[in-house]
This record gives structure tokens, C-alpha cells and sequence, in this order.
């Protein structure tokens, strides 16, 4: 064989194996593509169940937990807590200032209100200046899983008032607010957060069980919602009854800045 044949040769060889490392390369970038593509595949996947295990637990966080009574309720000698159909008056008779609020036990908003001017309001009642007229809406009540925790715990909350233990109730509930959307508190919690606040009649179980202010209740939320001094204008043309509402002398007033301090020395 000639020198030029062995040359021609000896690149054939150089070409054939230029192109074997070529493909071995083009495989093994094919591969990583592959496993690279099938690693992010179960990384979004993880990620995917573990954030609906996540929204499944914080909607189930009630589920077999009890309502913690909590202390912050401290209602002083000569308060009267006295329920009136679907309405609870908490005060001292003679008490100078009265406002109707209106809320709901699912309410967000509400739960805020509760824990920026409950102890205030509190305290106000205790010194005689204030008569808290409590009205226990159902505006949210298709909002919890299952449907329904509004119209029962407002129930319980009028049990509650029966009982002499509407307040420390009240706020308890604020206080271990379920999340909006999420499973409430069943009635057989409610009954416990009861007994845990010293009521021992047997018929706040009874009433919590069966439901009894639920007419009462569902009447007065048709009445409030379409009663025109409690509308409020929320911006953008959108006017109506939301929770929580502030009521002075029948009339909604703007529950903003120290709307408190403003009811009380005005």
C-alpha cells in the first residue's frame, strides 16, 4: 500500500472516529436532557401534592381540636348580658352610649375589629359608658367546608348568652377563628367550648344541637341586609351590608381610625 492510500486511509479512520465521539457526546447530552427534564417533572409534582396536603391541612386545622376559652373577657359586677331575639345587649342599664355591631364569626375583618377594639369596648362597658348591642350575622355562611359554620356558631353564641356566657364566648370564637373557606367548628365543640366556660345546663346542648335560633337568626340577617341605614359605600360604585358594621342610633358610621374614641366622647 502506497503512502498516499495509507494517508487516505488513516483519515477515513480520523473522520469515523470523530463521528462515533460525536454521537457518543450527542447521547449522553441527550440523555442528561432527558433525566434534567424527568427530575423537574417530580420536583413540580412534589411540589404540587405537598402544597395540596398543605391547603388540605390548614382548611381540616379545626378538625378534633378544641376552642381554647382564652381570659380575655373580664366583664365587672353589674353587667347585664341579655339576649333579645337574635340580638345580645351587653351593659350596664343607664350606660350613656349604645352601638349596634353587626359580624360574623367566619369574618376576617371581624376577627380584626374583635382584637384591636374588643378590650377597649370591654372596659367601657365595665366603666358604664357603653352598652354593646352584639347582632350575630350569617353573611359567610356558605364560605366554610362544609357549609353552615356561621348559621351554628351564631346559634351558640345565643345558647351561650342564655347561660350568662355570651361574652367570654364571643371572644373565645374570635380569638380561635377558622380560616375563611376551611372547615369550621362542629357542634360538638361548640357544646365543649360551652362547658369548658362552666356552662353545666344541659340545655345549651340541647339548644346548640338542635338549632333553635337558626330562624331567628336567618329572619334577622334577611332584615339587616336589606335595611338601607346600614348600607355602606366600599368604593368603586359597589354599595350594600358587609361585616363587621358599627351602628349608631340605627345608622351605619364608618368604622375607621378610632371610630371608638369618637362614639364615646361624642
Amino acid at each position: 500500500m502506497g503512502g498516499a492510500a495509507r494517508n487516505a486511509r488513516k483519515s477515513r479512520q480520523q473522520a469515523a472516529a470523530a463521528r462515533s465521539v460525536a454521537q457518543a457526546r450527542g447521547s449522553k447530552s441527550d440523555r442528561n436532557k432527558i433525566i434534567a427534564v424527568v427530575v423537574a417533572v417530580v420536583v413540580v409534582a412534589a411540589l404540587v401534592i405537598g402544597g395540596v396536603l398543605w391547603i388540605n391541612s390548614s382548611k381540616n386545622a379545626t378538625q378534633d381540636s378544641a376552642i381554647q376559652p382564652g381570659t380575655t373577657s373580664s366583664l365587672g359586677p353589674g353587667v347585664v348580658e341579655k339576649r333579645d331575639g337574635a340580638v345580645v345587649s351587653v351593659g350596664k342599664p343607664g350606660a350613656s352610649k349604645t352601638i349596634d355591631l353587626y359580624a360574623d364569626f367566619l369574618c376576617p375583618y371581624c376577627a380584626k375589629l374583635q382584637q384591636d377594639f374588643g378590650p377597649r369596648m370591654e372596659k367601657a362597658i365595665n366603666d358604664g359608658q357603653l352598652t354593646v348591642r352584639y347582632h350575630m350575622v350569617i353573611l359567610l355562611n356558605k364560605n366554610s367546608d362544609p357549609p353552615g359554620y356561621s348559621l351554628d356558631s351564631a346559634n351558640a353564641a345565643l345558647a351561650a348568652a342564655d347561660q350568662q356566657k355570651f361574652t367570654a364566648f364571643h371572644d373565645a370564637l374570635f380569638k380561635n377563628q377558622p380560616q375563611e373557606g376551611g372547615r369550621g367548628y362542629d357542634k360538638a365543640q361548640l357544646i365543649k367550648l360551652g362547658q369548658d366556660l362552666g356552662i353545666s345546663d344541659p340545655k345549651f346542648a340541647q339548644t346548640v344541637n338542635a338549632g333553635t335560633y337558626d330562624q331567628q337568626l336567618q329572619t334577622a340577617f334577611q332584615q339587616v341586609q336589606n335595611d338601607p341605614k346600614l348600607q355602606q359605600d366600599f368604593g368603586n360604585g359597589q354599595v350594600g351590608f358587609g361585616t363587621p358594621t358599627v351602628a349608631v342610633d340605627g345608622k351605619a358610621v364608618p368604622a375607621q381610625g378610632d371610630w371608638l374614641a369618637k362614639i364615646l366622647g361624642g
